[in-house]
């Protein structure tokens, strides 16, 4: 359905004079008058009838209007949704509970006038997710570059901003508890357990941390939520688990759980934000120069990343 013809119909009902509806319109009478009679053959019904001072809508005329009025703000909404000065900024965080949905918050906090869209593809791996980017469905995302060796394909760019601490998280009951910190030599003795992961960017990172300093990480078996993975830890005098320094967990005061910073060295989760080169979106400029400012990557001989983010 042509929308300039649907405009014309909502502007003639409006002023009821096709004259003074092609003049707000800025086009001729004769051009208003044939955009009105397209549509009508196009729908099959007449939608005006002529009196003597102008126009007035038929009952078909009357019935259609509204609908027309919402076609009108379905199209205004279709291009602002693409409108590069006016368009939603939409940032891939991954997961809502780690570091890169924190620092996005932080950033909207200083800036709440944006318009942003929050999107979370926790189950898209890393190509799929470069893949959105470039394709324009995604204007940002947030991903180790495992499997890519830190590099991307070409027109899009890329920018370590996150070395993201670990953490041992233990309930009570755990005998590394009362630790003030934890070193990776001693928690050789203790299994690591996260179940469900899939990614395999994570995946792959875990592998690494793993061999490298002889841990046991457990990462199989189904993934009943973070809820019922506090809720085990708090129980169990064995569990334990990985988080990182940047990543946010809620849980109930009883359950007294302890996150202990991990030391000597304390691994790194490293996270690239990737995005577009020729994407002109002012706010996704504004977004990149907060991160270069706020959160660089710090390379220091006490922390650890794997061999292919050195």
């Amino acid at each position: 359905m042509d929308v300039d013809a649907v405009r014309t119909f909502v502007t003639v009902a409006e002023v009821s004079q096709f004259q003074a509806a092609a003049e707000n319109l800025g086009i001729t009478q004769q051009g208003a008058s044939k955009r009105i009679a397209s549509l009508e053959r196009e729908l099959g019904v007449q939608l005006f009838a002529r009196i003597a001072r102008g126009v007035r809508l038929t009952v078909d005329g009357q019935a259609f209007l509204p609908h027309a009025r919402e076609l009108l703000r379905a199209a205004e909404r279709a291009r602002a949704a693409v409108a590069t000065e006016r368009r939603t900024l939409r940032i891939d965080v991954v997961g809502r509970r780690i570091a890169p949905a924190n620092i996005l918050l932080a950033f909207y906090q200083q800036h709440p006038d944006i318009e942003l869209d929050v999107v979370t593809l926790t189950n898209l791996d890393a190509t799929s997710a470069l893949g959105a980017v470039s394709a324009g469905a995604l204007d940002a995302t947030f991903r180790s570059l495992r499997d890519s060796a830190g590099t991307v394909p070409s027109g899009l760019r890329s920018s370590r901003v996150i070395d993201d601490r670990h953490e041992l998280l233990v309930g009570p009951q755990h005998p590394l508890a009362n630790a003030k910190t934890v070193t990776m030599a001693e928690l050789a003795d203790h299994p690591i357990w996260m179940p469900g992961i899939a990614d395999a960017e994570p995946m792959g990172y875990y592998g690494d941390l793993a061999e490298e300093f002889d841990l046991t990480i457990d990462t199989i078996g189904p993934s009943f939520g973070v809820e019922a993975l506090l809720t085990e830890i708090a129980e169990s005098t064995r569990l334990a688990t990985f988080v990182c320094e940047g990543s946010r967990y809620l849980w109930p005061e009883s359950y007294d759980l302890r996150r202990i910073p991990v030391v000597a060295p304390t691994p790194v989760y490293p996270l690239s934000v990737i995005w577009r080169a020729d994407n002109p979106h002012p706010v996704l400029a504004n977004f990149l120069a907060y991160l270069s400012a706020t959160y660089q990557t710090t390379r220091r001989e006490d922390l650890w990343t794997p061999a292919w983010a050195r």
